[in-house]
């Protein structure tokens, strides 16, 4: 059955909203969250587990930095999928070895290929909460059998909440841990490990945040 019509605009509004806030945010993301230790933490934690030169999907790529970046140094072939286009333009910058896509991460497309690893840092808390299972199923679908799924997500309680963010409008969503973990795993990964971090952004007009990172793998048997 086809969507309601309304239903199909606002999902397409709510999107150009996104893409049009962080075309605004550009380099003032990588200025406001300069260290970002557990994402560097966890990107080590994977590359030790990857085979020599495996394909890395990040998803949400914005600026490259650090992620796409540290995969592409450590000899592995990248994809990057991004739905802002100056966030592509940076990326592309910084790692010009690395293939980029414009496209929502809700989109994620066959066509991409198979990945031995997916990465979503921080890029699904972007998304309403009604639309994030389908995007785990299709993450799911474009790994390896037994390939690694690396998420972060910012704990909390919200769906789809509004919010000013360096200046410019978005909508986010979090999840408690517990929950997070009942997704995941009802998405078809085993979860190897979570840890949380506490994390203090550079900006003042940015509150402290629990940052949770999952490190997970595809379970063969679905």
């Amino acid at each position: 059955m086809a969507e309601d019509h309304d239903v199909v605009r606002a999902r397409a509004d709510r999107r150009a909203m996104q893409a049009w806030a962080f075309d605004r945010i550009g380099e003032h993301y990588d200025q406001a969250f300069p260290h970002k230790e557990g994402q560097v933490a966890a990107g080590s934690w994977l590359i030790e587990r990857l085979a020599a030169g495996s394909r890395v999907l990040d998803a949400g790529c914005g600026t490259g930095m650090p992620t796409a970046r540290q995969f592409v140094d450590a000899g592995h072939k990248v994809t990057g999928v991004d739905i802002s286009e100056e966030m592509l333009r940076l990326a592309r910058r910084e790692v010009p070895e690395a293939e980029f896509h414009h496209d929502d991460i809700a989109d994620l497309d066959p066509s991409l290929g198979v990945f031995a690893a997916i990465v979503a840092f921080f890029s699904l808390l972007m998304l309403p909460r009604a639309d994030i299972p389908p995007v785990l199923s299709k993450i799911h679908d474009l790994l390896e059998p037994d390939g690694y799924f690396l998420l972060s997500m910012v704990e909390a309680d919200l769906d789809d909440t509004p919010l000013d963010f360096l200046g410019s409008p978005v909508r986010v969503t979090g999840y408690v841990r517990d929950e997070l973990r009942a997704l995941v795993t009802e998405a078809g990964f085993e979860i190897i490990e979570l840890r949380s971090l506490s994390y203090a952004p550079a900006s003042t007009d940015l509150a402290p945040e629990v940052q949770l990172f999952l490190f997970c793998r595809r379970d063969g048997r679905r």
